[in-house]
């Protein structure tokens, strides 16, 4: 490994925990799963326990993309007319603050028949700020694990009962203030959270030479073109946009300034780079790594893009003090001004340029939440 790669991955690993880390070296990270997934097997536990009168050790729960879990019940209490089921966090090797945290689920039967009730309970966070995709005054339970409740619910007979669903976490609280939660104006606890329902380990380097392998193998396929994508759903819309073969879809997760510079060291011809409005507005403001928890959107910066696009005052005022980027980006909808997300795509094709030393032909997309291309530049 060259000196120039050691102090590439040092910089990229210095917030990485020591005992991931020694992991990393040996080998043996290991996978979990999301809060999605543990609430929907507290879930799916009581629901058993609500309809047979017994409790179970252990569920199975379906996860997106067709694929299953096992999980252990920590413990269940039945009461008369209602079940709680407990199941605790498993993180794996990622090093987040809800590892190890106990996620209940209380459920019992409604009077409405075949309706399906989720609610939040203490330690849950509730929504008070738009920009999250999420409905002010919900629970913070994202989208793929309000459906993987809904699926556990159908998978036991109910006998077209209907049924409310409260999850909890007792220590949910606490764990809050640990992360973002409270500054995006969700109160109360933490998000129940998870794409994929399983959790990879947060390992920077591995993370790194998985970027720089999947590189090598488009090149060795013959590939000149790499798609560069923030996660799942954005390399879904891109493989949507782009009939490439697989092996030219490379997730880069947080690390854009890495990654582009790996294309351009590896002299690949084109690299694509495909996101949604928070990422790309990190990447635009030059930011390099663009995980949540090391990097902030400066709604200061979007304002003046505003200010470019000859927003009135009144929308550059409401912009510096939105929420995320997400709502900024509603507020710009709301107002009908045209030129402000093709202005952060330019953006982000002049600090990647500036990246990758302007060896490389770009091409920088920014998807809305549903697949649909909002800019694109050049």
């Amino acid at each position: 490994m060259s000196e120039d790669k050691d102090l590439e991955l040092a910089e990229l690993e210095q917030d990485l925990p020591e005992p991931v880390a020694e992991k990393k070296r040996q080998g043996a990270l290991r996978t979990g799963y999301t809060t999605g997934t543990t609430a929907t097997a507290a879930t799916k536990a009581a629901l058993i326990a609500l309809t047979t009168g017994k409790p179970v050790e252990q569920v199975t729960v379906s996860l997106p993309k067709n694929r299953t879990a096992n999980l252990k019940v920590a413990w269940t209490k039945i009461e008369p007319e209602k079940v709680t089921c407990a199941a605790i966090k498993d993180g794996g090797d990622d090093p987040d603050v809800t590892h190890g945290a106990e996620i209940c689920s209380t459920v019992s039967f409604s009077q409405n028949k075949g309706e399906i009730n989720i609610d939040a309970g203490v330690g849950v966070g509730r929504v008070t700020k738009p920009g999250l995709g999420l409905e002010i005054g919900r629970p913070a339970i994202n989208s793929t694990p309000m459906k993987m409740l809904r699926q556990a619910v159908s998978e036991v007979d109910l006998q077209e009962r209907g049924v409310d669903v409260v999850i909890s976490v007792p220590n949910g609280q606490e764990i809050a203030k640990k992360t973002d939660n409270p500054r995006l104006g969700i109160l109360g606890g933490i998000s129940i959270l998870g794409t994929t329902g399983i959790v990879l380990p947060y390992s920077t380097a591995s993370f790194a030479a998985s970027i720089r392998q999947s590189l090598d193998v488009a090149l060795a396929m013959g590939a000149d073109t790499a798609v560069l994508t923030t996660g799942g759903r954005s390399e879904d819309f891109a493989k949507v946009l782009f009939k490439l073969p697989d092996h030219c879809f490379v997730q880069m997760g947080d690390f854009s300034g890495y990654s582009i510079k790996q294309c351009a060291d590896k002299k690949m011809k084109k690299a694509v780079i495909a996101g949604f409005i928070g990422k790309l507005t990190k990447m635009a403001m030059g930011i390099k790594q663009t995980h949540v928890k090391g990097s902030h959107v400066d709604m200061d910066f979007l304002a003046r893009l505003a200010l470019q696009c000859n927003a009135p005052q009144a929308v550059i005022d409401e912009i510096k003090q939105a929420n995320t980027a997400r709502h900024a980006g509603e507020i710009i909808a709301k107002h009908n001004i045209s030129g402000f997300y093709d202005i952060i795509c330019k953006n982000v094709y002049d600090q990647m340029t500036k990246h990758s030393s302007g060896r490389l032909e770009l091409d920088i997309i920014m998807f809305d939440f549903d697949g649909r291309i909002q800019a694109r530049y050049p």
